[in-house]
């Protein structure tokens, strides 16, 4: 899920890139772009694990400790694709740019 979430993130940088924006545009109206749906999937994906996580039945000595542990995945790579990956986006675009005037 967050490797697909960045190359959402990544192909809607290309596509404004394509368009011809430069600078720190791109990068922003992309992170604002895939916001919504980035956020939606992480929520279902992360809501559908709960009942496992909060489960006391036959089991929940194994099914409680992985749920616990996807659901703190999926909410950190959610928020480091949100956050981290478009600033890492930006210096490699930049540093493409730069290389491309020289």
């Amino acid at each position: 899920m967050a490797v697909l979430n960045g190359v959402v993130m990544a192909s809607e940088v290309q596509r404004h890139l394509i368009k011809g924006e430069t600078g720190i545009e791109p990068i922003r109206q992309s992170a604002l772009t895939v916001l919504r749906p980035v956020l939606t999937t992480a929520l279902v994906a992360a809501v559908g694990f709960i009942p496992m996580a909060t489960s006391n039945s036959a089991g929940a000595e194994v099914q409680r400790p992985l749920a616990t542990v996807v659901i703190g995945g999926i909410v950190s790579s959610t928020l480091l694709g949100l956050m981290v990956l478009p600033v890492l986006l930006h210096l490699l675009v930049g540093r493409k740019a730069e290389e491309e005037a020289a």
